[in-house]
């Protein structure tokens, strides 16, 4: 079974409160879905039309089960809190 990421890029982060009050209510979140969080904030090297902001990428066990933790009502309740300023992507990976 194919494994499913979440893809977060920000292209500015105008309100860093806003964001930490979504980073808590998130992690929990994310690691009752089964999220693994891969990368989240590190050193970026950005190429052609890249941004070096701030990427996140969390591991799923599969697709269904990234778009199951993205619905869930805990996720939902974490999203209240973040600013709108990310793109957001759901992926399937490659068995």
């Amino acid at each position: 079974m194919a494994k499913g990421y979440w893809v977060s890029v920000y292209p500015a982060i105008s309100d860093p409160e806003g964001l930490a009050a979504y980073d808590e209510l998130a992690r929990p979140a994310v690691q009752a879905g089964g999220g693994r969080v891969l990368s989240r904030g590190g050193r970026v090297v950005a190429h052609e039309a890249g941004i070096t902001q701030r990427v996140v990428l969390v591991e799923f066990d599969s697709f269904e089960r990234a778009v199951a933790a993205y619905e869930s009502e805990a996720y939902q309740k974490a999203l209240v809190a973040l600013p709108d300023e990310r793109d957001f992507r759901i992926v399937e990976g490659i068995d």
